[in-house]
């Protein structure tokens, strides 16, 4: 069979692979659960939604196959992703100049994988044993000829170069920045591995490898070269996800990093007695396998943000869900495989020959990554003027979905045909897995032990229905696939709903649009009393007022700045951000009731924000406040890349609040953002930081030109150390005298790793001389 070639590291290499690890950490146990969600309100009709299977092709999960040019990608079972492997030298295609690039071969190739509705999952590698059909064994551009040292693996018969040379180490990184820019976001591209070192990409180069008691010398780079590559390719890429090998690669340097893992070795069992090289000790997994190295790591969890692809071990392929739920033979136990390394995807060329109606194969790939169900709707079953639609789903997967795609609401007429639509701000990253699977590590239970995590996630708007004619019509809500403005093929997400249609709109109940008010209610609301501001700061106001009456019941209220609509609640209160200091506005409220009759306008109240700090001097980086806004515009305020991951507020982001970054964190969580100045001008790092309860120092570590430290550990002038207290202080770091690069500063990064729960409010970070 012409994919052979895939079998060559899964079936030689990973029997006698023992990647090196990093310090082990203790495992980090059950995530903390997320909060919970809000409620609909009580005016809203509920419509209860019935459950039915999901897809078997929804975009971004299941099995991936081979990318070969000119082959029918929608034959066999039902798939959404493409793999396809490329050599560096078929882009860097020059002798004499590694900064230009032909990306015609991935244009090629992505294209045609988008033609078939198709996302794809991509590598670059450099040396390839064989070669992988078209695609060169030797990948090395003809650029580094005469510049970098190269080695021959003999064992595998391949061109090994120096990793660590400087000349190849700038090539390469400047390439992925280019990588990213071309490529970043590209709705063509669902996931990127890593690749770039050793056979395969995989980040080995067994068994010239860091074992050199075995007699072969050492051929990886060094982990500190090695991470100057994951630093490239997390730098280059802040939207499209990434993946690499191990937890344990480059002394986990991608760990605390917005990228995930891929098991090129998933499910399978070796060795004599067998053991698995997926599944932790715990379960009968060698000290090797995948999710031990993730427990040793401590990031067991990383999955709750970030992807984990992989292969199907392909001697496995074939056999592999015979005996689903359990396993057999060299196939783990596949159930548990997926249910703890939070699978969302796994190359499997077997997969073309497997049965679509296989009831095992269809169980595990529902399972796989989100399994999204919409479980209710709420929304008035006649309206005019405007209304309120809100919408629960529930998520039976393993895994979070990981991009912001636009979720749309819309009417269909009694033809089918979608007469309005209207973009929400749903964010379906947010709807977590509503169970997840224990670790026997973690000492919560017998294995099997499930625990309660996601909650079905409620989202409502509001819709305007002006220019509507009256008339019954189907209310529908669809997730928007940007492959669809490249490829009229491109998979629709869809939700396993008895009410899904094939064409991506999901059946939501009959809603009937009307003139006087729709069924006969055209009684308005009393106009909300008793407006206040009970409190400001520098960039935001917080109003609440008196609740307002209605023959029915009122839905909720339009709160208006100057007269414009800037926000929606069903409470009687509401935080308005993103404001400027020391600057009036003005605010206003009116009340609406499911009908979408709306109220006259409160009586209006004038609030001028605080002043709140000036900036500090030196060298801003991040004042805080809301320019530019933090996380959408990603970018500090030096223009550069910032953003974080893992915190319990805002996303998992932080937040700013109060003119000041709010970090919440229980043991995890990590906040970058990248420098890259010359600061020689500037003596000192001034952070101006208060915690919630104080002590926070010790809590996390903070790293800035090839200097990592607890925070607490930094020397200050004087020779004492940073103590967080719960009041603003600026703290100063000196530069130099903590071995911190003025020259080359890279990047201003937070991990919260260290057993702390609490919560820390950056109001600014600069550099002062």
């Amino acid at each position: 069979m012409r994919f052979l070639r895939s079998l060559v590291p899964a079936v030689l290499v990973a029997a006698v692979l023992v990647a090196p690890h990093a310090a082990a950490a203790a495992p980090a146990g059950p995530p903390p659960r997320p909060a919970p969600p809000s409620a609909p309100g009580p005016s809203l009709t509920d419509h209860p939604l019935t459950a039915a299977p999901s897809p078997l092709d929804n975009p971004l999960k299941g099995f991936a196959r081979f990318y070969f040019p000119g082959d029918n990608q929608n034959s066999g079972y039902p798939r959404s992703l493409a793999w396809s492997y490329f050599g560096l030298s078929e882009v860097m295609t020059s002798a004499s100049n590694c900064g230009t690039y032909d990306w015609s071969i991935v244009d090629n190739a992505l294209d045609e994988i988008a033609s078939y509705g198709n996302q794809a999952a991509i590598r670059f590698y450099l040396e390839y044993p064989g070669g992988t059909g078209s695609h060169p064994g030797n990948a090395i551009p003809h650029c580094f000829d005469g510049h970098v040292t190269y080695r021959n693996n003999t064992y595998w018969g391949t061109v090994s170069p120096d990793y660590d040379s400087p000349y190849l180490l700038d090539a390469v990184t400047r390439f992925i920045a280019a990588f990213g820019a071309r490529y970043d976001g590209d709705p063509r591209i669902g996931f990127i591995n890593l690749g770039i070192v050793g056979l395969w990409g995989e980040w080995h180069t067994w068994p010239f490898d860091t074992d050199t008691a075995d007699g072969y010398p050492n051929l990886m780079p060094t982990d500190a070269d090695a991470a100057k590559i994951i630093n490239a390719y997390d730098t280059a890429f802040n939207k499209t996800k990434l993946e690499i090998r191990y937890p344990d690669s480059a002394g986990g340097a991608a760990n605390a990093r917005d990228i995930g893992y891929h098991d090129d070795s998933f499910c399978y069992r070796e060795g004599s007695p067998l053991a698995g090289v997926t599944l932790p000790q715990s379960l009968g997994g060698a000290d090797y396998a995948q999710l031990q190295r993730a427990l040793n790591q401590g990031v067991e969890n990383k999955w709750t943000t970030d992807s984990m692809g992989g292969e199907v071990r392909p001697e496995i392929q074939s056999s592999a869900f015979t005996s689903w739920p359990g396993g057999s033979g060299q196939v783990d136990n596949m159930k548990a495989c997926i249910e703890l390394e939070h699978t969302t995807w796994k190359i499997n060329q077997t997969s073309e020959s497997y049965s679509p109606s296989d009831p095992n194969v269809a169980a595990a790939v529902r399972l796989m990554g989100y399994d999204f169900t919409a479980t209710h709707a709420y929304f008035p079953n006649s309206a005019t003027g405007s209304t309120t639609v809100g919408v629960t789903v529930a998520n039976n997967g393993v895994a979070p979905f990981y991009y912001p795609w636009t979720v749309s609401l819309g009417l269909k007429d009694s033809s089918g045909n979608v007469v309005k639509t209207w973009d929400t701000s749903w964010d379906l990253r947010k709807v977590m897995p509503l169970k997840i699977r224990a670790f026997p590590d973690w000492n919560v239970g017998a294995d099997p032990t499930y625990l309660d995590y996601g909650y079905p996630q409620y989202y409502q708007s509001a819709v305007d229905l002006a220019g509507v004619a009256g008339g019954s019509y189907q209310l529908v809500m669809k997730v928007k696939n940007p492959l669809e403005a490249l490829s009229p093929a491109a998979k629709k997400l869809r939700f396993g709903n008895a009410t899904q249609n094939a064409d991506g709109w999901l059946g939501l109940g009959a809603f009937s649009v009307g003139s006087g008010g729709g069924g006969g209610d055209t009684t308005v609301p009393s106009a909300p009393t008793g407006l206040t501001a009970p409190s400001r700061t520098s960039n935001s106001v917080s109003l609440s007022w008196n609740a307002s009456t209605d023959n029915v019941g009122v839905a909720g209220y339009r709160v208006l700045r100057g007269g414009t609509q800037v926000g929606t609640t069903s409470t009687t209160s509401y935080t308005d951000s993103g404001l400027a200091p020391s600057t009036a506005y003005t605010y206003s409220v009116k009340a609406y009731d499911a009908a979408g009759n709306t109220s006259a306008a409160s009586s209006a109240l004038t609030v001028t924000t605080s002043a709140g700090n000036t900036t500090p001097p030196g060298l801003v980086l991040d004042d805080f406040d809301g320019t530019p806004v933090y996380p959408g515009a990603a970018l500090n305020d030096l223009g550069k890349w910032t953003g974080g991951n893992c915190f319990l507020n805002g996303g998992g982001n932080g937040v700013e609040s109060g003119g000041a970054l709010a970090l919440q964190y229980n043991n995890c969580g990590w906040f970058g953002s990248d420098v890259n100045t010359d600061l020689s001008a500037y003596k000192y790092l001034v952070m101006r930081i208060r915690g919630a309860s104080g002590g926070e120092q010790s809590h996390f570590h903070l790293s800035l030109g090839g200097t990592t430290k607890i925070f607490g550990d930094f020397v200050l002038d004087g020779g004492g150390h940073p103590a967080i207290t719960t009041s603003y202080q600026d703290i100063k770091i000196p530069l130099t005298a903590n071995g911190i690069s003025r020259s080359a500063p890279g990047q201003l990064s937070m991990g919260f790793w260290y057993g702390g729960n609490s919560a820390i409010s950056i109001d600014s970070l600069s550099f002062t001389t």
